[in-house]
């Protein structure tokens, strides 16, 4: 109890941290461009139009809300985070003493660094960590709306109750976990392609009789989940989108969005307008090919 209490307090730390910058991620996400493109030049010095990037972002809400408003959607996520941490570490104890290390049948166990080894470890956190997003992915959805509500300067979303009371009165149950298919995708295949790069990593490519061997395997397995995270940040990008998708905001709606009737709609459609990487980067944003800015919608077409 006092090891998931010190992460709650951590998380929570982290999170209140962080939040300005998924706040503006999400922004950029949803297309949402304040502020028109301006003459750069890039890392070779070339005159390139740039679109501004974090800090920049960060000073027009500041102008229009306050300090205070780059934390929009905070206290439902930090919900999220409290709840996550705690379903995680009960589901991953209980989960641990079920399976006693024979998920495949094997009678003994395995050994600690093989392969069988991490497909077990694997596989726990897999269960544990979907539990924990199944259960949070309502605080998801809030926060997300509590954000684009910035766009159409709207206050549907003002509270966790009362989103709560709106959702269900709107959408019915279903509107809780809007977006959570690609959003599980995301994390299992992040997860599994985090795990096995660094297994194979550290198993053919790092001599274990050379000295700092601890460091360096410490190093690849943070190489390798940000490697994941980049490779299946298209589920993160549908994910939120879909969670904002035609739920009453200017944000979610037309003309401003597209409606998409599921979330293999909304893939098709980003990756036919080249938008899968939206919102990856916010820093060094260069001006999307072909696309036209719209001073009024605030937009590209």
């Amino acid at each position: 109890m006092a090891e998931t209490c010190g992460q709650v307090l951590l998380g929570s730390g982290l999170t209140i941290l962080s939040h300005p910058l998924m706040y503006i991620k999400v922004l950029v996400q949803v297309g949402h461009e304040p502020l028109p493109p301006t003459l750069g030049r890039n890392l070779f010095g070339r005159q390139v139009y740039q679109l501004p990037g974090l800090f920049a972002y960060a000073k027009h809400i500041i102008k229009i809300d306050g300090k205070s408003g780059l934390f929009k959607g905070l206290t439902p996520r930090l919900c999220a985070g409290t709840i996550g941490t705690i379903v995680h570490s009960k589901v991953l104890q209980h989960v641990s003493h079920l399976f006693t290390f024979q998920i495949w049948g094997s009678s003994q166990k395995a050994e600690d660094g093989s392969l069988q080894h991490v497909v077990n470890e694997t596989t726990k956190e897999m269960i544990a960590r979907s539990c924990a997003t199944i259960v949070t992915h309502p605080f998801h959805v809030i926060t997300l709306r509590c954000m684009v509500q910035f766009i159409g300067r709207e206050a549907k979303y003002s509270g966790v109750f009362d989103s709560i009371v709106t959702i269900y009165r709107e959408e019915g149950i279903l509107g809780f976990f809007a977006g959570l298919i690609p959003r599980l995708l995301g994390d299992i295949l992040s997860l599994w392609i985090c795990n096995m790069l660094a297994h194979f990593i550290n198993t053919y490519a790092i001599d274990d009789s050379t000295s700092h061997t601890g460091e360096i395997k410490n190093c690849s397995q943070a190489v390798t989940g940000f490697f994941a995270s980049m490779l299946t940040y298209p589920f993160v990008l549908v994910s939120n989108l879909m969670a904002v998708n035609n739920c009453g905001l200017a944000g979610g709606l037309p003309p401003y969005a597209a409606i998409y009737p599921n979330w293999l709609h909304c893939w098709s459609h980003l990756s036919r307008e080249g938008n899968m990487s939206r919102g990856n980067s916010l820093f060094f944003r260069k001006l999307p090919a072909g696309k036209m800015y719209a001073v009024e919608q605030k937009r590209f077409f």
